[in-house]
């Protein structure tokens, strides 16, 4: 077994309309087990949410999966969309970042 590397693009930050909480690993998992493209589907590790921008109100969430070595379940995945209440969720590829990030200046 592999890893493939997704982000979802297009969920809310702020997922409850009428609070400031914040978008969870937790809230990921259960929109995941919710949506029947991820039926078959196995997470190497929690979800992963970060804002899209300061000011935006936008999260991009990172995945890691369990795959094979062909990658056939990520590509199964990839450009997939799927709701998340009244929003289009996208799935998109991407690298895997391993270490700490850093500025480009270091």
């Amino acid at each position: 077994m592999s890893k493939s590397y997704l982000k979802i693009i297009g969920i809310p930050f702020f997922p409850h309309s009428n609070s400031m909480e914040k978008l969870t690993s937790f809230d990921v998992e259960t929109i995941l087990k919710q949506n029947h493209i991820f039926d078959n589907i196995s997470l190497a590790s929690k979800p992963r949410v970060t804002k899209v921008s300061p000011k935006s109100d936008m999260a991009i969430v990172w995945i890691d999966i369990w795959d094979v070595q062909s990658g056939k379940n990520a590509k199964l995945l990839i450009n997939r969309c799927f709701n998340v209440g009244n929003y289009i969720a996208t799935i998109r590829g991407a690298n895997m970042n391993p270490g700490v990030p850093q500025c480009k200046n270091c």
